[in-house]
């Protein structure tokens, strides 16, 4: 099992998880966390792996304590792959064993989303992010109101910046918009020494997805208290 941790580092205490989302003046949508545990559903070649990867070390970057791993079995090119991230702003990991219960869940390919129960223990008043080429409001009657919702069409970025239809990159830029565990800025390093000369493109696909993210049927910014 793959994993990273930091076992040094600090950063301000943040209140404590919660399902709580408030609007202020329709501008921003507030997401109160510190201990965060998030799952992602893409396919074997997809890059879910290396996304929870990429996201880890930028919250070690961070001053955050992190780990990233993916699910047991093999991981066939197209066949369902499942990864995961724990993150937090004030301690260190020591918990090792699986997610079950995750506050996030990232899809990069929205055909698993009939094929696969993506929200299985998703925590009620928890975040689902989905790729989708679907208008928001489409997405939302699909999935229900049970969970804030964060939209966008990262296989549409992928293609015009990337060249190919690669969405993880994408994908962390959405995470990132519906909740800013870590900033933007902290991927650039990972995504050089990941991605060689193509770390740039990818991080301009990252702040593009962030972009054009729809949250809860806003586009405006995610922040943290």
């Amino acid at each position: 099992m793959r994993a990273f941790e930091s076992l040094q580092g600090h950063s301000p205490e943040f209140t404590h998880i919660g399902a709580h989302v408030s609007i202020k003046n329709q501008e921003a949508v507030t997401i109160d966390t510190t201990d965060l545990e998030i799952r992602w559903h893409g396919r074997g070649g997809q890059g879910a792996v290396t996304s929870a990867e990429l996201l880890a070390q930028a919250a070690i970057h961070d001053g955050k304590y992190a780990q990233a791993f993916p699910s047991f079995g093999p991981e066939r090119r197209g066949a369902p792959v499942v990864a995961f991230n724990r993150i937090s702003a004030t301690r260190p990991i020591r918990n090792r064993a699986g997610i079950q219960t995750p506050d996030v869940v990232i899809v990069l390919d929205p055909a698993l989303l009939r094929v696969v129960n993506v929200t299985t223990g998703l925590k009620e008043g928890g975040t689902l992010v989905i790729n989708t080429k679907q208008p928001f409001e489409e997405v939302k009657v699909e999935v229900g109101s049970r969970w804030h919702l964060a939209t966008v069409d990262a296989s549409t970025i992928a293609r015009e910046i990337l060249g190919v239809p690669i969405v993880n990159t994408g994908m962390i830029g959405a995470l990132l918009k519906a909740c800013r565990v870590i900033e933007p800025e902290s991927l650039l390093e990972p995504f050089k020494h990941r991605f060689g000369r193509l770390g740039e493109r990818n991080f301009e696909a990252m702040k593009r997805a962030y972009d054009e993210t729809v949250v809860n049927g806003m586009t405006s910014e995610v922040v943290r208290d």
